[in-house]
């Protein structure tokens, strides 16, 4: 399971359940666009410092950000190679 990607798409359900778009929760979050959509795509890696801010921002749990999705779930089901 690759965690950014899975980061990604956390964020992506719930700024969207929030309302935000990627460019007013920048605004809010003080996270450039680009950063937000790099996030979004798996191609950033945040700190636990910035799991805490993004989620803070959203008006959840950290936790939320990495909580295994059906994606994950189903990738984990399949069999085959494991990391």
């Amino acid at each position: 399971m690759d965690m950014r990607k899975l980061v990604g798409r956390n964020f992506a359900r719930l700024r969207k359940q929030k309302r935000f778009t990627q460019e007013k929760f920048a605004e809010a979050s003080g996270f450039t666009q680009q950063y937000v959509s790099d996030l979004e795509r798996g191609h950033r890696n945040p700190t636990v410092v910035t799991l805490f801010e993004l989620a803070s921002t959203l008006g959840v749990s950290h936790v939320d950000l990495v909580l295994p999705d059906e994606e994950a779930r189903s990738e984990r089901s399949k069999p085959g190679k494991r990391k």
